[in-house]
């Protein structure tokens, strides 16, 4: 919560703020406490993490329509590592309440792309304990 104190003088307030500084490449970000202050802006959409969900989909259909038969040939059609296709792939077997909450930007502060790349439990249950998602 924060605190404001009036000076001695009576014409300087000093308001304090519990705030933590985050540093992400090429930002930084200020981060409020969750539930404490009411001014709290809405949390940012990653264009990331919607980028990567994006592509998982589409890649997902291109292989179910068959178009292409096997990732080898989908990944050297997309021009990227047949790797990192296959762990954007993954990100098809999200919950539908942690993809819903990334498209519309209330997911954790935790969750990155780097976050989602590593292995993750298939279950949706275990995946919001995981991703330490509110239910």
């Amino acid at each position: 919560m924060a605190d404001g104190m009036l000076s001695p003088d009576g014409f300087t307030i000093t308001i304090t703020v519990p705030i933590r500084l985050r540093r992400q490449p090429g930002r930084k970000m200020l981060i409020a406490p969750q539930n404490e202050c009411e001014w709290v802006p809405r949390p940012r959409i990653e264009s990331t993490l919607v980028k990567a969900l994006a592509r998982a989909q589409c890649w997902k259909q291109l292989m179910e329509d068959g178009h292409y038969a096997t990732m080898t040939e989908l990944a050297a059609a997309e021009n990227v590592d047949q790797s990192y296709m296959a762990r954007i792939l993954r990100l098809t077997l999200l919950a539908p309440d942690i993809v819903e909450s990334i498209l519309d930007g209330r997911q954790t502060r935790e969750l990155t792309l780097a976050e989602l790349m590593r292995p993750f439990p298939v279950l949706w249950a275990h995946q919001r304990t995981h991703f330490r998602c509110p239910l």
